[in-house]
């Protein structure tokens, strides 16, 4: 277990030297007036750190320069009278919490235990994660999360991970295959969403030679090659009910049959799974099986959208600004103030996916070493172009309207479904059914036509 270093802010009476001695920790009191000490100190702070800072007008200043500094830092605020605003404004700042004086050495001590067990945790997960950034973060939560699951990671057990599309599901599943012991083994991801319906058993399960029309050699499935390593079942929620009943066989069996096969083949593979959709609605909806969720749903991260993670926005376009200067051999554009304001005003829809997009355009058509709000187009980007038939009048049906701004949509793209998907909000899978749904009326139309 590593030290934890407490610092108290203002009031030495507010631990009690009992307290402290018992703990086995060194208290410093550090003056509020000792700007010049204090800010030496939140320079030597990190996620090691547990602060307790007294409340004056110098405090939401002083909660910056902490998180500035040490973002994982524990702050607990304690004051002598509670003021509610003070409270709200330093709580979203990121105060863990806003107390009273007095306060009793049994409360103040399980700030001190609860801290001590995050540094913990901070501790074995950075050992876990053995040097990997593979997740682009700076938000405090999102990297306690991350804490977590680089602690589970090295388990067998299966994780399904949630969020809407963008956030970032298969690079955190990534994330986990590294932080995991399977991190020299392969790592396979399937879209459940882009395989055809009647191909994704062959795909998942492999065929023998003969199996059906068309198997002039033998295939091993994602499952044989994924053996030993990850396999990442993306968009798990589309998948066929038929094959989700196999799929919790070969689960709870550890084995797979290939399409034509004789004997069952023994895999060893850990499975993560991702969706978008609510699960518990998808069951409720008679097209996802409560028994795999339940099977699947061993450890579930929860992603926040992009929205919710301001902290994020411009670390993501640097990111992805390197990206492009690597894949394009020419230095990256330094992001200016105004476009930095305006990157985090967007609410950013598409999450992650829209802001490299985004960059990716901005790098491409930037002519100099700064990057301005006019390069960004976020308008574009984020709103398809719906002119002519899409155009909003009174008396034109909802229907219509969605077939003009799918074909509008798929013409922006220039036919490629999985992006026009993506930039519908909908999968794969459902703007197939939506595009059959539209051949079939337009073939019913002609027919009452030429019968006319």
């Amino acid at each position: 277990m590593s030290m934890k270093k407490i610092y108290l802010l203002g009031f030495p009476e507010a631990i009690s030297p009992e307290l402290c001695v018992q703990l086995g920790r060194v208290a410093p009191d550090l003056p509020v007036e000792a700007q010049e000490q204090f800010q030496a100190d939140c320079l030597q702070a990190d996620s090691e750190t547990l602060f307790f800072l007294m409340d004056s007008h110098l405090a939401n200043m002083q909660a910056k320069q902490i998180f500035q500094h040490a973002p994982m830092a524990t702050l607990v605020v304690l004051a002598d009278q509670m003021n509610a605003d003070r409270a709200s404004q330093l709580m979203i700042a990121g105060a863990t919490d806003y107390r009273a004086l007095p306060c009793a050495d049994e409360i103040l001590s399980i700030y001190i235990r609860k801290a001590q067990h995050q540094a913990d945790l901070s501790s074995q997960a950075n050992k876990q994660r053995k040097g990997t950034n593979i997740f682009v973060t700076r938000d405090i939560e999102t990297r306690r999360l991350l804490d977590q699951v680089a602690l589970v990671a090295p388990s067998r057990a299966s994780i399904l991970v949630l969020g809407e599309s963008g956030t970032g599901k298969e690079r955190l599943s990534q994330y986990v295959h590294q932080c995991s012991n399977r991190h020299d083994c392969t790592f396979v991801a399937v879209n459940c969403a882009a395989i055809p319906e009647g191909m994704i058993e062959a795909e998942l399960f492999g065929y023998e030679k003969g199996a059906f029309t068309g198997a002039t050699g033998s295939r091993p499935g994602k499952f044989e090659l994924a053996h030993g390593g990850t396999l990442l079942l993306d968009e798990i929620t589309e998948m066929p009910m038929h094959m989700q009943a196999k799929l919790l066989r070969v689960i709870q069996e550890g084995e797979v049959d290939r399409l034509g096969g004789r004997s069952p083949i023994k895999v060893d593979v850990r499975i993560i799974a991702t969706s978008n959709r609510n699960i518990e609605e998808a069951i409720s909806e008679g097209v996802f099986r409560q028994d795999l969720y339940y099977r699947l749903n061993v450890v579930t991260v929860s992603l926040p959208p992009l929205r919710n993670r301001p902290d994020d926005i411009i670390p993501l376009a640097e990111h992805f600004l390197g990206r492009f200067s690597e894949m394009y051999g020419k230095p990256a554009p330094r992001i200016s103030e105004a476009c930095m304001d305006y990157l985090q005003q967007y609410n950013w829809p598409g999450n992650a996916r829209e802001i490299e997009n985004c960059m990716h355009r901005a790098f491409l058509t930037c002519a100099g070493d700064q990057l301005q709000v006019e390069y960004l187009s976020l308008d574009g980007a984020s709103k398809p172009p719906v002119a002519g038939e899409g155009e909003i009048k009174a008396g034109i049906s909802i229907r219509d309207m969605e077939q003009a701004l799918i074909k509008q949509t798929i013409k922006h793209v220039k036919g490629n479904r999985t992006e026009a998907a993506k930039l519908l909000g909908i999968s794969i899978r459902t703007l197939r059914n939506k595009l059959k749904e539209m051949d079939a009326g337009m073939v019913l139309a002609e027919n009452m036509v030429s019968s006319a």
